[in-house]
């Protein structure tokens, strides 16, 4: 999910595999039963702790991983999503640190292979 906050997006580290040590916005599986909307809600709120309100689709891409057959697949589908309460991230569940962060700081951090082209559509919502 795309939380942006003061022309800041927040990116947190993988704590584990797959991509284990690179940047990304928060994000996970959806559990059975929940809308993908709860689990947007609901992975933001585990790994970094802030609540948030949760707003369109901006994205939607797919991450095929390495080996044949790929270690995983995943269908990815990120939402815009603004602050509802203290907009202070402290990293937990998978993930190994959070922070704020430019479109420009982002680029330049280790990122999954995903991040450009959603931080290339970023742009339009960041200032």
């Amino acid at each position: 999910m795309a939380l942006v906050s003061e022309n800041k997006i927040l990116l947190v580290q993988r704590a584990h595999a797959p991509r284990q040590g690179l940047w990304a916005i928060p994000g996970g599986k959806v559990e059975y039963g929940e809308t993908l909307i709860g689990a947007a809600h609901r992975e933001v709120l585990e790994e970094t702790g802030i609540d948030c309100e949760i707003g369109e689709v901006i994205w939607v891409g797919e991450s095929i991983g390495d080996g044949d057959p790929p270690d995983h697949h995943y269908t990815l589908t990120d939402f815009l999503a603004s602050v509802a309460g203290t907009p202070q991230p402290h990293a937990a569940d998978d993930a190994a640190d959070a922070r704020w962060v430019t479109i420009e700081e982002a680029r330049q951090m280790p990122m999954t292979p995903t991040m450009p082209s959603l931080l290339d559509v970023l742009t339009e919502y960041v200032g």
